[in-house]
């Protein structure tokens, strides 16, 4: 016999908030549970798959990613190679955020030396914020 785990079983072994659960059975990530009676009853599969779909999205995958993945992983061998590929895409991904926060910390070291500083009247981190943003604004008006 299975054995049955309500609801807050299932968040406390996965680490998954019950709102979040919830949301996942409605956009199809985890299947419908059986009921007993008005409550949900979930059992080790379902703690798999929830694991697997949280795992998924610790490393940024998209819940559209999550999803093709979870389609995928039923496919066995044969579908390494769409993995793969997904996989490759979101290391792209990745790759570019990356590069991103390290230009976003080599702002936030200027700016928190100037304010360290103390040469400008202002603040520094909040004029510079301003001053990307008018630019941005610019070149889109050009």
């Amino acid at each position: 016999m299975v054995q049955a785990i309500p609801i807050g079983e299932l968040s406390r072994r996965t680490g998954c908030n019950i709102e979040t659960i919830r949301y996942y059975e409605r956009i199809g990530l985890l299947p419908a549970p059986a009921r007993r009676g008005r409550y949900r009853s979930y059992d080790g599969e379902d703690v798999g798959r929830l694991g697997f779909v949280r795992r998924a999205r610790e490393l940024g995958f998209t819940l559209d990613e999550v999803r093709a993945l979870l389609g995928l992983a039923a496919g066995g061998q044969a579908a390494c190679a769409e993995v793969r590929n997904l996989a490759a895409g979101h290391l792209k991904d990745v790759r570019a955020r990356i590069a991103d926060l390290k230009r976003m910390e080599k702002a936030l070291v200027a700016s928190v030396r100037a304010c360290d500083a103390g040469d400008d009247p202002g603040c520094p981190l909040i004029e510079a914020l301003y001053a990307k943003r008018a630019a941005e604004l610019t070149a889109v008006s050009s």
